[in-house]
């Protein structure tokens, strides 16, 4: 069992930066869309955050993008949360992105970290992302 956890850290306007942590050892930055209340506002598609909470997480082969990912699954008002590659909350629509976060609002060498996410999770049928 892998327990997955993401602080945010950085709430900003257009974007949140966050820290991913694998089974409590921290394990890279995050970039994600603007966290919106969805109890008081309208989610903007593609430009909002996925709620706090915990989620069961699998690793399948995308059909967007042809490749192995981590996927969020029964994440309320989302569909196909993914944690992958990208560098900007414009890279997102929702998703979690994995990388660096050395530049103000983005994440760098986010495939590398996307190569090392995969493969640690792969062969892990009980994975759990918690999101605070």
């Amino acid at each position: 069992m892998t327990k997955l956890k993401l602080t945010r850290i950085a709430k900003r306007p257009t974007y949140t930066i966050g820290k991913l942590y694998i089974d409590g050892k921290y394990f890279c930055d995050t970039c994600e869309d603007t966290v919106r209340d969805l109890s008081k506002v309208d989610k903007v598609p593609g430009q909002t955050a996925i709620p706090a909470g915990t989620y069961k997480v699998i690793v399948n082969v995308s059909p967007k993008f042809k490749r192995l990912l981590p996927r969020l699954l029964n994440v309320p008002h989302f569909d196909g949360i993914l944690m992958h590659r990208g560098n900007t909350a414009a890279d997102s629509s929702g998703c979690i992105l994995v990388g660096e976060n050395k530049q103000v609002g983005k994440v760098l060498k986010s495939t590398y970290y996307e190569e090392r996410l995969v493969d640690m999770l792969k062969n892990d049928n009980n994975i759990t992302i918690e999101i605070v």
